[in-house]
């Protein structure tokens, strides 16, 4: 069945409710050199709210604040409607040490300025960006529920961190009553599908909704990598990380033929894949123009038959590594179950 950006979904164990696709705001403004200027960032966001999204993904160094300031200004007297998420942790000032990081004199001087740059008192989500491997877990959360008893946060959320630090954040949040995480802001595409081994895995059993950000494999899944077209400075970005590999254009060669079969483009049907994953809540749409967020929203009414699922599924696929693939092996469960029968958990 087809969406609509107003077929809300739940995010994670939470009850607030979210659009199946967020408008992410990392191309408002040109500071990186691919983004949109105000004038069509003001195009994306209209667009996007009047088809009945409101689930807007941002974070306080997007093209070095802009992405914020712009997001304020367009919000107006939409902001009671939207969903805003914003994220801290990145660096804010270079040479100053507590300028970045997830301690709770960066955390407290972070959101106070997002909450300028976005001309609101208080944000729906926040993300911790990026983990830095040296605050303590009970400084973060604590900082965190601290906020939400003062209003200025309503959701707490993470993104970029290991598996295990996650889980044990969310047990410590549940024992000591302190709010817990209800999002986790991951790279996933198909091209990308590591966050299966771990990450997704644990969103679903401890309560986070997954909110994929590079759905799109920074465009290596709308086939202009295979077309010849003139590289812009996103695609030679891409190149030079390494991601432009035959592996990954086979796979986007895959995305393309099924778009073709099914009368889509290949960014909806990459899109639409992590669309019918029951872990994902909301994929994190980055497009720079009017026509690509067009593009990107049609991915809602791509249908997929179960053939073609599998075929994408056979293309990106990737080895779960230890413990998994022993734990699935026939000898494994041959050792554990014997001729025994078990209907899977639901």
């Amino acid at each position: 069945m087809a969406l609509t950006l107003d077929t809300y979904r739940l995010l994670g164990r939470s009850g607030l409710r979210v659009s199946p696709l967020a408008l992410g705001t990392a191309t408002f403004g040109t500071e990186w050199g691919w983004g949109a200027e105000k004038a069509e960032a003001r195009k994306l966001f209209d667009t996007y709210i009047e088809r009945g999204g409101n689930f807007i993904d941002t974070a306080n160094t997007y093209t070095d604040g802009s992405a914020e300031r712009l997001l304020g200004e367009f919000a107006g007297d939409h902001r009671e409607s939207l969903v805003l998420a914003t994220k801290y942790t990145t660096l804010r000032r270079p040479g100053d040490p507590n300028s970045s990081g997830a301690h709770r004199k960066s955390l407290v001087a972070s959101l106070d300025a997002s909450l300028r740059r976005l001309g609101t008192d208080y944000v729906d989500v926040l993300y911790l960006h990026v983990w830095d491997f040296t605050t303590p877990v009970e400084e973060i959360l604590r900082g965190l529920d601290d906020l939400v008893a003062r209003g200025k946060v309503l959701y707490v959320a993470i993104s970029n961190a290991p598996a295990w630090e996650i889980s044990r954040m969310q047990a410590i949040a549940d024992l000591r009553g302190w709010s817990p995480l209800v999002a986790l802001q991951v790279e996933y595409n198909l091209i990308n599908r590591a966050a299966e081994r771990d990450l997704i895995p644990m969103a679903r059993t401890m309560g986070l909704g997954v909110t994929p950000y590079s759905p799109l494999a920074g465009g290596l899944l709308t086939g202009k990598y295979r077309s010849g077209a003139s590289k812009g400075a996103r695609e030679s970005f891409n190149a030079a990380l390494g991601m432009v590999t035959e592996r990954n254009l086979a796979i986007a060669d895959v995305v393309t033929e099924i778009a073709k079969e099914l009368g889509h483009t290949p960014a909806q049907v990459g899109l639409a894949w992590l669309l019918q994953n029951p872990a994902v809540t909301a994929p994190i749409i980055g497009a720079r123009t009017p026509e690509q967020l067009e593009d990107n929203l049609a991915a809602l009414k791509v249908e997929f038959t179960r053939a073609q699922l599998n075929r994408l599924e056979e293309a990106s696929a990737i080895e779960l590594g230890y413990p998994h693939d022993v734990l699935a092996s026939n000898h494994i469960g041959a050792v554990m179950r014997g001729e025994l029968k078990f209907e899977p958990r639901k």
